[in-house]
This record gives C-alpha cells, sequence and structure tokens, in this order.
C-alpha cells in the first residue's frame, strides 16, 4: 500500500490586543495550492500572545483531515512554543506555563498534523502577515466598539 503525501498547507496568523489585557482579535489565512481561505474572531478581555496562539488554534480547526501544516507567524512565542518549548511544558504538566487552556486547545487541534512554525518580522511588508494583522486589529477595534456601547 502506497502511502498517499498530506497535503502541505500554509497557515498565517496573527493577534491583537488593545491594552493587555483588553479587548482583542485574531486573523488567519489558509492556503493551499493557491487557494486562500480568510477567518477572523475577537474577545471581549484577553492579551496579545492568547490572541497569537488563538488564531493559530482556529486555523488547524478549519482543517479537515491531517495535513503537514507551516505555520507563519509573527509571534516568537507561538513559533517558539511549537518549535521547541512544548515538549518540555508537557514533561512537567504546564507547570508555571501561562495560558495552559489554550496550549492544550492547540495540542488537541495539532494532533492530526505535522506541524511546524516559522517567525516572520512583524510590519514588514509580509504581504499575508499585514492581511492577518488588518483582520486581527478589525476585529480588536469592532469588539471594543461594541463593549463601549454596553
Amino acid at each position: 500500500m502506497e502511502k498517499t503525501a498530506q497535503k502541505q498547507i500554509t497557515l498565517y496568523s496573527d493577534g491583537s490586543s488593545l491594552g493587555n489585557p483588553g479587548p482583542g482579535g485574531y486573523g488567519g489565512i489558509l492556503e493551499y495550492q493557491g487557494k486562500r481561505k480568510e477567518y477572523s474572531g475577537s474577545e471581549a478581555h484577553t492579551t496579545n500572545n492568547r490572541m497569537e496562539l488563538q488564531g493559530v488554534i482556529e486555523g488547524l480547526k478549519l482543517l479537515k483531515e491531517p495535513c503537514d501544516v507551516e505555520v507563519i507567524s509573527d509571534s516568537s512565542y507561538v513559533v517558539k512554543a511549537i518549535n521547541e518549548w512544548l515538549e518540555g511544558w508537557i514533561r512537567k504538566n504546564f507547570k508555571k506555563v501561562k495560558n495552559v487552556d489554550l496550549w492544550e486547545a492547540y495540542l488537541d487541534a495539532a494532533k492530526p498534523h505535522n506541524v511546524h512554525g516559522t517567525w516572520v518580522r512583524g510590519h514588514n511588508g509580509h504581504p499575508e502577515n499585514e492581511r492577518c494583522d488588518t483582520l486581527a486589529r478589525e476585529e480588536a477595534e469592532q469588539i471594543k466598539k461594541t463593549l463601549e456601547k454596553g
């Protein structure tokens, strides 16, 4: 039986929070063979790191089958955790680790996939990263307005 190669997916993601903590948003783009799908969302009270990570989780959840996923993010926190820190965090049962709920959600979402993180410099003209940043900021601004009306 020949093993079929998994789809190669590129997941661009960014997060934003207005205040840390404050209203926040995330934005992402999934890319496969030239096709793109954008997604975004927000939370009323969150941090920048939480939104950076939430963006990756939400993108992984959109995948319908096991894939090879390259996560491209300007968050060194997310990229280093994916590539270097997670194994040790799991071994020590997430002792003294922030955002454990999201890292557990990440592990769950990433389980069927082969995920690798790639860091890019933020606000450096990278078109997909800039688009994700815009999506994330728009979500954060939107929820901030909603909260101010409330």
